[in-house]
């Protein structure tokens, strides 16, 4: 009886080589010497077997970056990782409309981890001063703009010449990452301070929350009535 990792390599080939993105598990099962009713004991149904499918050819791209050595400087890394991320869009277009074009009614798990691991980016980022606003609210702004130019890039190439990923990289992170203007100073520092108080032991969770509360005040400020 193949492994689930050998029926999965065998599912993620089908895909890779399918002109429409699409697999018949009856395909998945002849490919492995399987039988459909083994399939869905192992994947409960096709939706199953794709989200497995994702996250099986999503996980040589999460290792190395789960592996990836930090730089000095953060927000090289992170150019490093949209790189890495719209090259990886295109070599595996299929897998990567899956995740991020489909509605499947099991999730994948690496769309939590790839959104970790930028996560952990920008607090590096925050943690040096440099972030306009908190890693929150920062990290699904990137991974929205990431996502959304590589499915253009992949369903509609025609929309996307040479260097437009570039493009819009570098207005989203001018407009994210603070430089020597920095317009609201105290709005920086307050996101900077909230990165580091999270992981600072000398507080209490209650007074931790107490000051992240405060500190968000800085970052948001509520407008006076008139």
């Amino acid at each position: 009886m193949p492994t689930r990792s050998a029926v999965l390599d065998h599912a993620a080939a089908l895909l890779a080589a399918s002109p429409t993105g699409e697999i018949a598990t009856r395909a998945v099962c002849d490919a492995a010497g399987i039988t459909q009713p083994v399939l869905y004991r192992q994947f409960g149904d096709k939706d199953g077997l794709l989200a497995a499918v994702v996250d099986h050819v999503w996980e040589q791209y999460l290792a190395t970056k789960r592996a990836a050595q930090h730089s000095a400087d953060p927000v090289d890394d992170l150019r490093v990782g949209w790189a890495n991320h719209v090259a990886f869009a295109l070599a595996h277009p299929h897998a990567y409309r899956l995740l991020f074009g489909t509605e499947l009614s099991t999730r994948p798990e690496a769309f939590a981890e790839a959104l970790g691991l930028l996560r952990g980016i920008l607090d590096r980022v925050a943690a040096q001063g440099r972030l306009r606003v908190a890693p929150e609210v920062a990290t699904p702004l990137v991974m929205a703009a990431n996502s959304g130019q590589c499915l253009a890039m992949i369903l509609r190439p025609e929309t996307s010449p040479p260097g437009t990923d570039l493009a819009l990289r570098d207005l989203l992170f001018g407009a994210l990452i603070a430089d020597d203007a920095v317009h609201d100073p105290a709005a920086v520092a307050a996101t900077t301070l909230r990165a580091t108080v999270a992981t600072d032991s000398r507080f209490t969770p209650a007074e931790a929350g107490l000051l992240d509360d405060w500190l968000t005040r800085f970052q948001h400020p509520v407008q006076e009535e008139r």
